[in-house]
Formats: structure tokens, C-alpha cells, sequence
């Protein structure tokens, strides 16, 4: 099969290598999957990259941990109905070898989610690690109906997700953009009120929210931990994926006083039951038309590394590698064997 990968880490475009590689075959309870486009995210990029030191964890990596395609082969103990299925994968490279920048990837089943015909293999292959990260940020504290979500940098990726999952969940949604110019920009989501970072945003969240908001999905809280604690209401859940900093100053005595929870985000390490509930929730979402994902940059495999340096520069958008054709679901055309 046609892939990509590595067997030193380092910059992209010195250590990604594509070529041809054995094709996998799936074992007990597993998968092979097709794979039609392979998702980019910040966390590929810095496992290749070695962040914060760390090492190579097998000899070689295929990268990428979410993707979209078509089950073509099945292994021993799994429904031989699942051939022909379109699907998205989630998980592929996590605390695993072999991701989806292949043609071929081969999962356990509980890391494949059926696509329902009003969801892409570009959007499918867009959901994993945002996707699960978002719906962690808002529901990981119980359901979110009735409250106040206030979600920062909603021009983000998991942000974008996470505010359009609060006001599918029946909150009311505050989300925050940088600047006021960028209240106009394209592309923001539909969610019931937007302020600007450089506008007075405390006073404009108490406006809304005069006693302040339930939930917090923060993606920068060593930026924004004072505004967060000037509008937080009592108990309420500050659910944080990113800080700019190794470590973080909080202001300790409004958080504390208002009995304050800071749950951190790592999404590799959520437990497999929420990972599976949240990509359920997602291709529902979707399918309702409740969740709406827009891709930045399709480029080829050849491109890989080019791929992952727009991801790193945060210049593009969603980035997704086209590995193989869009194959359809088992109504239409044949799947090519191996």
C-alpha cells in the first residue's frame, strides 16, 4: 500500500517519508479501512516533532490518528456486515503504530463510526481529536441544558465544535473571537452571542449572563484565567485543552471562593467510553444538521510534510491529506481489493 511515515522524529520535511508499505490485515475484532482522507491535527504534528521531549514509541510511524473511508476487510469474531460500510476513524495512532496516512488502516472496532449518507468522508475524517476533545470540554460535567456556555476562540477547531455542541445541548452559548474586527469574519458559528476579546468582555459576558456562566470551554487559560474568574458562576467548570505556557498562574481567591472546578483535557487519555459516545454525538449532530464543518486544505499524501507545516503555522484551516478515491458505501460501486 501507498503510505506515509517516519523512524526519526524531527521537522516534516526531513523525516516524513512516502512510499509503499506491507498491507495490513486486520486480527480478531478488527477493521481494515480504506482510508479516503486522513486528518491533520496539532497533535501529529508534535508527536513527530518530539514535543516536550518525547521519544519515537515504535521504530516507525504511520501518522495521523482520524480519517474517513470504507471498510473493505474484516477480521476473525466481527459482522462481515461492515464490509462496504463508509466510516470514520478515530484513535488510529493513538498509543498505536499505525495511523491513517495510508491507503489501509486496520482499528478495533470500537474506533470506527458508521457516516450516515449526509456526512463526507472530508467532514468524517475531521471529527477525532477535535471532535472528541469539544464534546469532552462541554459534556464532560453532565448535560449542559439551561446553562451558560461561555466557549473562547470559537474561530478555532475544537472551539468551533464545542459551541455548536453547547447550543445543540440546549445552553446558552457566549463565544469569544480575539479582536473586534473579527466579529465579522466568515465562517464563524451560528451560536446566540459572539464578543470580542478586546471590548470590555467581562462586562459584555455579565450583560448576558448577570450571574455568570456554568461552563467555561477555555483553549487559552493562561491568557484568559482573570476574565474567566471575574465571570465564572458558583461551581461552576472551566474545561481547558490549551495553555500558551508550561505552566499557568490562576487567580487563586475568586476561583476558590466560587468553588471553581479546572478539568484538563488531554485527549489521547479520555476514557474509550466517552471517546465513543462523543463520536456518536458528533455524526448525530451532523446528520441533524445541528454541527456544521468546513475544510481549509485538501492536499495530496506526496504532500504530507507540506501538510503538516500548515498545521504547525495555523494558516489554513482543517487540513486533511487525500489518500485514496472516495469510495462509495456498499449500494453502489465495488471496493477495490487488495
Amino acid at each position: 500500500m501507498r503510505a506515509a511515515w517516519y523512524d526519526e522524529q524531527g521537522p516534516a520535511s526531513e523525516v516524513l517519508r512516502v512510499g509503499e508499505r506491507p498491507d495490513p490485515a486486520p486480527g480478531e475484532g478488527e477493521v481494515r479501512v480504506r482510508i479516503a482522507f486522513s486528518g491533520v491535527n496539532p497533535g501529529d504534528t508534535k508527536k513527530r516533532d518530539g514535543w516536550l521531549g518525547s521519544a519515537m514509541p515504535y521504530p516507525v510511524v504511520i501518522p495521523h490518528s482520524d480519517g474517513a473511508g470504507v471498510v473493505d476487510r474484516v477480521g476473525a469474531g466481527v459482522d462481515e456486515g461492515l464490509v462496504g460500510r463508509r466510516v470514520a476513524v478515530h484513535g488510529a495512532q493513538s498509543y498505536r503504530q499505525f495511523g491513517t496516512a495510508a491507503e489501509y488502516t486496520v482499528v478495533p472496532t470500537d474506533l470506527i463510526t458508521p457516516l450516515p449518507d449526509t456526512v463526507s468522508d472530508e467532514i468524517g475524517a475531521l471529527l477525532g481529536i477535535p471532535g472528541i476533545t469539544a464534546h469532552r470540554a462541554v459534556f464532560g460535567d453532565g448535560p449542559v441544558t439551561g446553562k451558560v456556555v461561555l466557549v473562547h476562540g470559537i474561530r478555532g477547531g475544537v472551539s468551533g465544535i464545542a459551541a455548536q455542541l453547547a447550543q445543540w445541548g440546549g445552553a446558552t452559548v457566549i463565544g469569544t473571537v480575539r479582536r473586534s474586527s473579527d466579529l465579522d469574519a466568515a465562517g464563524l458559528p451560528d451560536v446566540d452571542h459572539v464578543i470580542a476579546l478586546d471590548d470590555d468582555p467581562a462586562a459584555a459576558v455579565r450583560r448576558i449572563a448577570p450571574d455568570g456562566v456554568d461552563r467555561i470551554v477555555e483553549v487559552a487559560l493562561d491568557a484568559n484565567g482573570d476574565l474567566d474568574a471575574s465571570v465564572i458562576a458558583n461551581d461552576g467548570v472551566i474545561a481547558t485543552y490549551f495553555a500558551r505556557g508550561d505552566r499557568v498562574s490562576l487567580p487563586f481567591p475568586p476561583l476558590l471562593f466560587a468553588n471553581v472546578t479546572v478539568r484538563f483535557l488531554g485527549s489521547d487519555d479520555f476514557p474509550p467510553t466517552a471517546k465513543r459516545a462523543a463520536m456518536d454525538d458528533l455524526v448525530t449532530a451532523l446528520d441533524a444538521g445541528a454541527l456544521r464543518l468546513s475544510v481549509g486544505q485538501v492536499l495530496p499524501l506526496d504532500q504530507i510534510a507540506q501538510a503538516h507545516d500548515d498545521v504547525d503555522a495555523g494558516r489554513t484551516g482543517r487540513v486533511l491529506v487525500r489518500v485514496a478515491p472516495s469510495w462509495p458505501a456498499r449500494d453502489g460501486a465495488s471496493i477495490p481489493s487488495a
